[in-house]
């Protein structure tokens, strides 16, 4: 019943401050432009950087950015150099990538979120928190674990994505931060083995009643349960930051 009311009191909240949408660009640690979208509410308020699945783009985020926002976050989507194109967007930072001959694997995203991370905390002074989907699921608990500008990690969907490359279950043993998790119901017995040895005092992993969804899509209206996905994400921000919106009340 609490997951209810906290949920529509989110959807019919109204957000007296005004709010904007801008693209930025800024340099990746190896030259690579990356292109992100920014969500501007505040400068008095923390930032939330969002990453996106394989193949996607920063419009992963075209619609959920908007109620991270009304949660009391500045949002950053990211274009990570490893994808393409999802609801009309293309990866702007893939294209530079390529143009400079530049490798855009799954791990070589990384450099372009913590470029995104630096430049977000520039900007605040504020630790922020890290949204990640799919392989940059993994890449925001990997970073997390050693990133000091990062206050807490939500993976959508993590796994083990990068083959002999990088073992994440124990790159991210020694991470002590808030973390929340989820995945599809097929995939949560997997994401159960991942966090296993994390020994954070506030870990939370929500699991569909229903199927579900890979990857922050399940926030997506288009989702038929996505109701729940967001009384779970609500829930945790409220448990990070109690003060953050009217619907933590």
């Amino acid at each position: 019943m609490r997951k209810t009311i906290l949920l529509l009191s989110f959807f019919y909240i109204n957000n007296s401050t005004s709010s904007s949408q801008t693209t930025i660009t800024f340099p990746s640690k190896d030259s690579v432009t990356i292109t992100a979208d920014l969500y501007f509410v505040s400068d008095s308020l923390p930032y939330m950087v969002l990453c996106h699945q394989a193949g996607y783009s920063r419009g992963e985020y075209r619609e959920t950015a908007w109620k991270f926002m009304k949660l009391g976050y500045n949002c950053i989507a990211v274009d990570a150099r490893s994808g393409k194109e999802v609801k009309g967007v293309e990866n702007e930072t893939a294209l530079s990538a390529k143009e400079k001959n530049k490798p855009t694997n799954y791990l070589d995203a990384e450099k372009d979120i913590i470029a995104a991370i630096n430049y977000a905390y520039k900007k605040s002074n504020k630790l922020l928190v890290l949204l990640g989907s799919s392989y940059s699921a993994s890449l925001a608990i990997k970073i997390g674990t050693k990133n000091s500008k990062v206050k807490a990690v939500l993976a959508f969907s993590p796994g083990e994505y990068f083959g002999d490359k990088l073992n994440l279950k124990s790159a991210i043993s020694t991470y002590n931060k808030p973390l929340f998790v989820t995945s599809s119901k097929e995939e949560a017995p997997d994401v159960t083995s991942l966090i296993s040895d994390i020994k954070s005092s506030v870990v939370k992993q929500f699991i569909p009643l229903q199927q579900g969804v890979h990857g922050s899509s399940a926030l997506w209206k288009e989702n038929p349960n996505y109701n729940e996905y967001w009384a779970s994400v609500i829930k945790f921000l409220c448990i990070l930051n109690k003060n953050a919106s009217i619907a933590c009340k």
